[in-house]
């Protein structure tokens, strides 16, 4: 007999993944310059040409026995050097070469953490609204996820709600900025309360307790916001990383573990990293890739993009009567469903053959997300669907509300 747990989660995929098939079965329908398909982070811009000549490079001059070989089980250790040397440059971070694991992108980094932090019985907070596969990896890692709600309006962390959720079971908490789906950046301030919060809480429990910043769009900022590097601000922090949304590389799931070396144990943290990772079959990521991308550190691709893609759809949809936040970072925005159901908003929208996915399984009920990340064209073409969707309303008025 086979897990009736994976039959589960087979049987029913994310509400994300649900709504990008239907979007892929429409568009063979009616053609896909008829559909207005919001509902996935997949990158639009091309990656920066630093890049492709990386590639055409490597393939060209190096020899592809050693090109394609496997790296060592962590990775190879120049490139990880390498990303520990660009975290010292770029955000006067303390970061060691041997404490980075490559990996097949962000959700194999938060995996493997996972699993390397938690034992049975552990709690994983988690700030809501958040990505929605967190609830899989904790579940995953045979811990408890728990649910604390982020500062209303703002998103950022509520230190008395957190310190409420904190016990002595309570493992780490899982932190995402730019955020996914609210496209809200964590502030200083927001760091040094999760910091004191955390700090107290080991004190009083006599464990230390972990934040795993999951940011695989830390470089998606706009109009001069700055997104602190949260190892900064407290020394017990993993680093989950991917190059899928700053080098527009989705799908070849190249990214990181980075374990901070003021970390508690760093070193034993760092080897029950390489045994979860032995223990899930994640070892040597894509060798090709990871030498292409430790070429172009730091580097994205056109995320004016993005930026002229978010003005434009958050002034639309809030000219409309839509109530919806200005994101500082990623390419989603959070828009409040007009009836309390967000999921029969989401079943009207499709009627203009808008579609976006509801909020309920981010820990948003009540709103909806939606990914930018598309052509601007499209987003143009699309306003006359968000006009009518919003006259179905009777909606007037401008709802525009700032992180």
């Amino acid at each position: 007999m086979f897990s009736q747990a994976m039959l589960a989660l087979g049987q029913k995929r994310s509400v994300i993944r649900e709504i990008f098939e239907y979007g892929n079965r429409r568009k063979k329908e009616i053609g896909p310059e008829n559909v207005f398909d919001f509902s996935i982070g997949n990158p639009s811009v091309p990656p920066p040409q630093a890049l492709t000549d990386a590639l055409i490079d490597l393939i060209q001059h190096t020899d592809p026995a050693a090109l394609h070989a496997y790296t060592s089980a962590p990775g190879d250790a120049d490139v990880r050097e390498a990303i520990a040397k660009d975290l010292r440059e770029r955000f006067h971070a303390r970061a060691r070469g041997d404490l980075v694991y490559m990996t097949a992108g962000a959700a194999a980094s938060l995996t493997i953490t996972l699993s390397a932090l938690c034992v049975p019985g552990d709690e994983v907070i988690v700030l809501t609204p958040f990505f929605t596969e967190y609830s899989v990896f904790v579940a995953q890692a045979r811990a408890k996820l728990v649910r604390v709600p982020a500062a209303e309006g703002t998103f950022q962390v509520d230190g008395g709600r957190l310190a409420a959720a904190v016990n002595a079971h309570t493992k780490a908490v899982i932190i995402n900025t730019p955020n996914n789906p609210t496209g809200a950046v964590l502030t200083e301030e927001s760091l040094r309360t999760l910091a004191d919060v955390l700090n107290a809480g080991a004190e009083k429990y006599g464990h230390p307790i972990y934040v795993i910043s999951d940011e695989p769009y830390r470089e998606l900022v706009y109009g001069g916001v700055k997104a602190p590097f949260a190892a900064n601000y407290y020394k017990n922090t993993v680093i989950c990383y991917s190059f899928s949304k700053s080098l527009s590389l989705p799908g070849e799931r190249i990214g990181y573990i980075a374990v901070s070396p003021e970390a508690e144990e760093s070193e034993n943290l760092f080897l029950a990293v390489c045994g979860a990772g032995r223990s899930l079959g994640f070892v040597c990521a894509p060798a090709l890739f990871q030498r292409a991308v430790a070429r172009c550190l730091g580097l994205t691709g056109d995320l004016s993009v993005y930026d002229r893609n978010r003005t434009l759809l958050y002034d639309a949809v809030t000219e409309y009567g839509f109530r919806a936040v200005k994101p500082d970072g990623a390419f989603y925005l959070f828009m409040q469903s007009p009836e309390r159901d967000a999921n029969a908003f989401c079943e009207r929208a499709k009627k203009q053959e808008l579609l976006f996915v509801p909020g309920d399984d981010f820990g948003g009920p009540g709103w909806v997300r939606i990914a930018y990340c598309v052509g601007t064209d499209m987003i143009r073409r699309s306003l006359p669907a968000f006009r009518k969707l919003a006259e179905s309303y009777n909606l007037s008025g401008c709802q525009k509300t700032s992180f």
